[in-house]
């Protein structure tokens, strides 16, 4: 897989800002949020129309907007989330490079003539620059299997052609949403290939931040390595071993979902352009499906390559329960992270408090002082989003049937959604909590000195049967292991600090120097 700045141009990231741009803000309302963007002098003291005609009769719609009837419909039928596809730039950025894909390579077999397609592409340009979003205002739950999310995209880009034109919108005779911006196409291989390319802006993305979040834990490691604490299993004290191991730890399980994530990206690069209604390519000229893809690809920067069986890629969803499945174990596996960052920063006095974690904000209405684990606590809840999600994604690919899946909408929604929060909180994870940890070295030095878990390093040299007496004495009268050691003449103090080396207990430095073990322990005296 390739990224070209054009790739990077079209999602909207090429100044180097790394965190999601997706406005997903809650219930819009897609009805009073439109309006003109573009050349928009119209007065709107007096509400204007313009009459519309489908298959279905004639309607009246906004004069000033740039969306039609086909919108208008879908807008009536689909008061659903109220959340309108405006709110998925990246979605409306893959849907402007397909139909300018489309009509590059319609004129290139000679089906649509050359000014048509530069008028086209001259607008689509537009959108990809940012333009016109406002006119995406079809709610993204929709029925029809993204048949209204294609229309919208067709008559905004129709209406704002007949500008650039000369002509007033909904003069169709002169630039028609369907026989010249839907050229060689159906919903049916739009759609899924729009989808799948916002995936890919939106997954690059994520990849961007899952790395620098790595990155960030990996530094805590090494800033951590020589702090000693205690391991736990089960909630219980364990072993000792370095703060700096735990935020390594951290680190390696992130970027071993960043490679699995990466994995799901070529599989998002096989497209179905040129498949048309079912995957037989009806209405389109064989020459059109190499030709679009071509010319995606040099739009994008992203290889593609067209489903070698389109009957069979119009009709599967599995490359998105392999998304949705993959970005759930990564939400799954940093909200565990989430978890120990909150156990181990628990406190301030009567938790482990072994790190600080960076105050945020007040914690409490009533209990002053009292600061909470806010960062982690919404990456926790975009995990549970994600998991959510993906049982979503996994209901709607198993209902679809025969040639065609109906409920890509919910699809596409639930994985853009679940990507541009994980996006959001890998970057505020990183920007707000873990670049600013801090290690409680003084707690960490007591819990260490303290735990009888460092007795199991002395099992070597004095069995493990001498190590649990002396642990459960330890238990009892809160002494030192250490110092228990000594005291029971098991092994002098010069070897007990070399077996206790903070390098020795967390496995940092390989013991390849022997210690001498005593013979002569009270209980075989005893016993002889």
């Amino acid at each position: 897989m390739t990224t070209s700045p054009q790739a990077m141009t079209s999602t909207g990231f090429a100044d180097g800002s790394l965190i999601d741009e997706q406005r997903i803000e809650g219930d819009e309302n897609p009805v009073t949020t439109n309006g003109p963007s573009i050349g928009s002098e119209e007065v709107a003291s007096a509400p204007r129309t313009r009459t519309e005609t489908d298959s279905l009769g004639s309607l009246e719609v906004p004069a000033e907007v740039y969306w039609g009837i086909h919108t208008a419909r879908a807008l009536d039928n689909f008061p659903i989330t109220r959340r309108a596809i405006f709110n998925y730039p990246d979605l409306i950025a893959a849907l402007a490079r397909v139909k300018q894909a489309a009509a590059r390579a319609n004129r290139d077999i000679g089906v649509l003539s050359a000014e048509k397609a530069e008028i086209i592409d001259r607008v689509c340009e537009e959108i990809v620059a940012g333009r016109l979003h406002d006119q995406f205002v079809v709610g993204v739950i929709q029925g029809g299997a993204g048949t209204s999310t294609n229309m919208n995209t067709n008559e905004v880009i129709a209406n704002r052609g007949l500008e650039l034109m000369g002509h007033p919108r909904g003069d169709y005779s002169e630039l028609h949403p369907i026989d010249d911006v839907n050229r060689s196409q159906s919903t049916n291989d739009v759609y899924p290939t729009a989808i799948k390319l916002a995936m890919v802006f939106s997954l690059l993305r994520l990849l961007a931040e899952h790395r620098l979040l790595a990155d960030s834990f990996a530094a805590k490691g090494r800033e951590f390595r020589g702090i000693l604490k205690v391991g736990r299993t089960q909630l219980q004290d364990a072993v000792p071993m370095t703060l700096g191991q735990e935020f390594n730890g951290f680190a390696t399980t992130l970027r071993e979902d960043f490679d699995r994530l990466s994995e799901v990206v070529p599989w998002l690069n096989e497209i179905n352009l040129g498949a048309t209604a079912i995957g037989t390519g009806i209405t389109a000229d064989p020459r059109y499906a190499e030709a679009v893809r071509l010319h995606l690809v040099e739009l994008t920067g992203i290889d593609m390559e067209t489903a070698p069986d389109l009957i069979e890629a119009t009709a599967d969803a599995g490359i998105f329960m392999t998304l949705s499945g993959t970005l759930k174990r990564a939400a799954v596996k940093l909200s565990k992270i989430c978890n120990d960052l909150r156990l181990i920063s628990s406190g301030p006095q009567a938790g482990f408090g072994e790190i600080n974690l960076p105050p945020r904000q007040a914690g409490s209405s009533i209990m002053p002082g009292k600061v909470n684990p806010v960062i982690p606590e919404v990456v926790n809840q975009v995990a549970f989003s994600v998991i959510g999600a993906d049982a979503t994604v996994t209901a709607a690919a198993e209902a679809g049937q025969l040639q065609l899946n109906a409920f890509e909408p919910v699809i596409a929604h639930s994985i853009l959604q679940s990507l541009a929060w994980m996006t959001n909180a890998c970057r505020t994870l990183r920007v707000n909590c873990v670049d600013g940890i801090t290690a409680n070295t003084l707690r960490l030095s007591q819990q260490v000195g303290s735990s009888v878990g460092v007795v199991t390093a002395l099992t070597p040299y004095i069995g493990y049967a001498a190590s649990a007496t002396l642990a459960h004495t330890a238990l009892t009268t809160n002494a030192s292991i250490a110092e228990l050691v000594v005291e029971a003449g098991l092994m002098s103090q010069e070897d007990v600090e070399r077996v206790l080396s903070p390098e020795r207990l967390s496995g940092i430095a390989a013991v390849t120097d022997s210690i001498a073990i005593v013979t002569d322990r009270p209980e075989e005296s005893d016993r002889e």
